[in-house]
């Protein structure tokens, strides 16, 4: 390996399954000494010991507001200043607009948006100047998904985040830049609450939508997380970097 994250700590949240763990392997081949955050601590456990390279792993629920601040209290007192920040976790929750409950909005919203949102803010003073901040938006944030409202609003609203602060964080060299996956064969959608069957309906869907015929991996989106986290973007700030296998733009 080419060791492009050697000595950095790499905080991922959500980094217990999919696309996080995924990127939280990764991240340790290149030399990161990784931290990862998840609701569950059977399962933050067995992530830790299948990342390795002395990786450690807290609990955290980022619909929980108030776990952010204990959270990076613990992180820098354990690991020192942090060089990269993948916020990763998320929820997919779908529903005909006529049939959205306020329960099902709020849930979406306060682990996508609100939960984005507030643990970049109580990261932040834990963050060494010139570090890279990674938000995992999704291709759909900038296209119709029929019943998505309000997931797609949530996503499209990380993205505006982005922007918003790679402009508010240039002066401490801070870049913050977002990666939108297509559809990655991951549990994300049992984890979801999701059955099988419709699992893999999305799944179907998505496979003929895109022009290369196939869901993307997880270790491809690591590789995208990689370049953003690393010096190989240095000039990119505000950006996204779009892993969709053509559905979006095509």
């Amino acid at each position: 390996m080419s060791q492009k994250l050697k000595n950095k700590v790499a905080v991922i949240t959500g980094g217990n399954s999919g696309i996080g763990l995924g990127t939280a392997k990764l991240f340790a081949l290149e030399g990161a000494k990784v931290v990862i955050t998840g609701r569950d601590t059977e399962t933050i456990s067995s992530a830790v010991a299948e990342i390795g390279n002395d990786a450690t792993g807290f609990v955290s629920d980022v619909s929980d507001m108030s776990s952010f601040a204990p959270l990076f209290q613990q992180i820098g007192a354990t690991q020192g200043k942090i060089d990269v920040l993948v916020v990763n976790a998320g929820t997919m929750l779908t529903a005909p607009i006529a049939e959205m409950t306020e329960e099902i909005f709020d849930k979406v919203t306060d682990i996508n948006y609100k939960g984005a949102f507030f643990t970049i803010k109580h990261a932040l003073p834990y963050m060494n100047e010139g570090a890279s901040i990674v938000i995992t938006t999704s291709t759909v944030s900038d296209k119709a998904f029929v019943e998505g409202s309000a997931y797609v609003a949530s996503k499209a609203a990380k993205r505006a985040l982005v922007r918003v602060l790679a402009a508010e964080l240039a002066a401490r060299k801070i870049r913050v830049n977002a990666l939108a996956p297509g559809f990655i064969d991951t549990p994300f959608l049992a984890k979801s609450g999701y059955t099988q069957e419709y699992a893999n309906s999305v799944r179907g869907f998505f496979e003929g939508a895109v022009a290369m015929k196939r869901a993307g991996t997880v270790e491809e989106m690591a590789k995208g997380f990689l370049f953003l986290a690393s010096d190989d973007s240095s000039y990119m700030t505000g950006g996204e970097l779009l892993m969709d296998g053509g559905y979006r733009d095509l």
